[in-house]
């Protein structure tokens, strides 16, 4: 399925979902961080996705990391939560979903890297070595959140 963001466009189609989704900054001991290359995008981005029935927020971001990455995770904080209204996603199915997300901080475990079915590459990246490459404004602003070590809690 094809994605295409919208933010602050006054073009973008109107929402028609909301859907709880928590994604993860993933720290490693040399203060690494986790990005998976999406399939649906072609961006990079962090670990995460939809929560489903039955499943809290940190067990949602543990579950989606692993789905996607390989990595076993244990969630250690919250980055922020992100719902601007005017920020949709749009799927090529006729989905248009309001951002609503939760970012999670989280330290791994154990595991090795893979990519999914969702990504098309995985891999530890020096905070300096973030900025280069191509991602959506929204995860870059979790990024920054958590680099600033003031991130806010509403966005």
């Amino acid at each position: 399925m094809v994605r295409r963001d919208y933010e602050n466009d006054p073009n973008a189609p109107k929402a028609n979902s909301l859907v709880p989704a928590a994604s993860v900054v993933v720290v490693n001991e040399t203060g690494q961080i986790l990005l998976q290359r999406r399939v649906d995008n072609e961006m990079w981005a962090l670990p995460g996705g939809k929560m489903e029935l039955g499943e809290s927020l940190a067990e949602c971001g543990v579950r989606e990391t692993k789905e996607e990455t390989g990595i076993d995770i244990e969630i250690t904080g919250i980055v922020g939560t992100y719902t601007n209204p005017d920020h949709v996603f749009a799927y090529d199915n006729g989905e248009v979903r309001q951002e609503f997300s939760i970012c999670l901080l989280g330290r791994p475990l154990n595991g090795t890297i893979r990519v999914s079915d969702e990504s098309t590459e995985v891999a530890w990246f020096d905070t300096g070595e973030i900025d280069a490459l191509p991602m959506v404004s929204s995860i870059r602003k979790r990024i920054d959140d958590w680099r600033s070590g003031r991130a806010p809690i509403v966005r």
